[in-house]
């Protein structure tokens, strides 16, 4: 019997959540159904578009947009900054509503969850009726909206539950994808982006049935091994499983997020890598991994992307490690140009079982991993912000920085 996947978008999320939110504390406006979006700062006009509403799209606002831009397209635009603590502890209940569904729920990001809903039709009834009753309560008891899209596989999921928004239910079966999504752009398919699809268009490939149906050995020519797995998810085919745990096969740990204002400064900079790496670190250490190499990504505010690694001498868990790492990669790879999202990301892990020692680096791992180790406990019990650097104090950032994921931590979202 073929596996049967749902996967859960929260429509507009941090506009979405914002709304329920001050709905919820007596708000007679509902950001949704004006012009609004979040992101930055109204009275500096500081910063980015994050999530928008309808009204908002209406008058061409886009998400990554400047919000000086967005205030010129729409002049009595409402703006409200992130409340990235409002945005995890709702992403938690809504995993935990889906929890109540199947026992294996994979948090992809702050706002989308995979569900396998395999062999539980004869608790819920058909998929079709649980993704409708799972969408329903969704919005009567969170008070938000989500899509659902269904299928056999997570990628087919999720390329249905992209079809028409909000607050809709979608399949995309095998036997539907020449009708559903071969008519669609290349460029709409999962993981085919900008880079990607301007060379499928030189040769001559626009929509996802024309990639389906071209040979592999062309598309590798061209794209490598990235060509072969672009051929595959245009036939829908994928066999990855829906995981109970971030931490079962797992290569690698990364965190990104996009920054509600442009980086200017290298000390900002700075702070947000550590933000990141100290969600690593921690991620790390849940799972009893350290990690053997360090990468950085950075996305300008021209959606310019570039990238850079370093093998270590030893692996490691250590947050301050880490981050001297990442700081390091950062000034070799950044010119100054403004940045609006960065990465850390982590890999070659392996079980932390004991900490071997460099005569390369006079780096104190013993006592850093004493230091994290205590920081965490303190935080697990008390909470993500009983605890935190000062270099954040006055500072107008956050230690949690981004999208959100199960731990409280931003999440990186690039592997399904």
């Amino acid at each position: 019997m073929s596996a049967i996947i749902f996967h859960i978008d929260v429509n507009s999320a941090y506009l979405s959540w914002t709304a329920a939110w001050q709905i919820h504390n007596g708000a007679s406006v509902d950001l949704r159904d004006i012009p609004s979006v979040i992101g930055g700062d109204e009275l500096s006009r500081h910063g980015i578009v994050l999530a928008k509403s309808i009204p908002a799209k209406a008058y061409g606002i886009k998400t990554g947009n400047p919000l000086r831009e967005a205030l010129a397209q729409c002049p009595e635009l409402t703006i409200v900054p992130p409340d990235y603590y409002l945005y995890s502890k709702a992403s938690k209940a809504m995993v935990a509503l889906l929890r109540e569904y199947s026992p294996k729920v994979q948090q992809f990001s702050v706002d989308e969850c995979f569900l396998d809903y395999s062999n539980m039709a004869h608790l819920f009834g058909s998929p079709i009726e649980a993704a409708y009753e799972i969408k329903n309560r969704v919005e009567k008891e969170l008070g938000f909206t989500v899509n659902i899209g269904i299928s056999t596989n997570k990628l087919l999921a999720k390329m249905a539950s992209e079809f028409e928004k909000p607050n809709k239910v979608h399949t995309l079966y095998p036997e539907e994808i020449p009708e559903k999504m071969w008519p669609l752009p290349v460029d709409e398919l999962f993981m085919c982006g900008h880079k990607t699809s301007a060379k499928l268009r030189k040769m001559g490939i626009e929509t996802i049935g024309q990639l389906a149906q071209t040979p592999k050995a062309d598309l590798e020519y061209h794209l490598k091994s990235f060509g072969l797995m672009m051929h595959a998810y245009a036939n829908g085919i994928d066999h990855s499983p829906v995981r109970k745990s971030n931490f079962e096969v797992i290569k690698g740990i990364g965190n990104s997020t996009t920054v509600s204002y442009d980086v200017l400064k290298q000390e900002e900079a700075y702070l947000v890598l550590l933000s990141l790496c100290e969600s690593v670190g921690m991620r790390l250490r849940q799972g009893s991994f350290c990690a053997g190499l360090v990468a950085i990504s950075i996305v300008s505010y021209e959606f310019g992307a570039s990238s850079r690694q370093r093998k270590l001498d030893v692996a490691t868990d250590a947050t301050s490690y880490i981050t001297d790492i990442a700081k390091e990669l950062l000034d070799e790879l950044w010119d100054g140009t403004p940045i609006r999202k960065i990465g850390v990301r982590v890999s070659e892990l392996q079980q932390n079982t004991y900490h071997q020692l460099s005569f390369f680096t006079d780096f104190d791992f013993v006592r850093h991993r004493q230091l994290d180790t205590t920081v965490d406990d303190i935080r697990r019990k008390f909470g993500k912000k009983a605890i935190v650097r000062a270099s954040f104090l006055h500072s107008g950032l956050s230690p949690v920085t981004g999208g959100i994921g199960e731990d409280g931590y931003p999440v990186m979202t690039s592997i399904l």
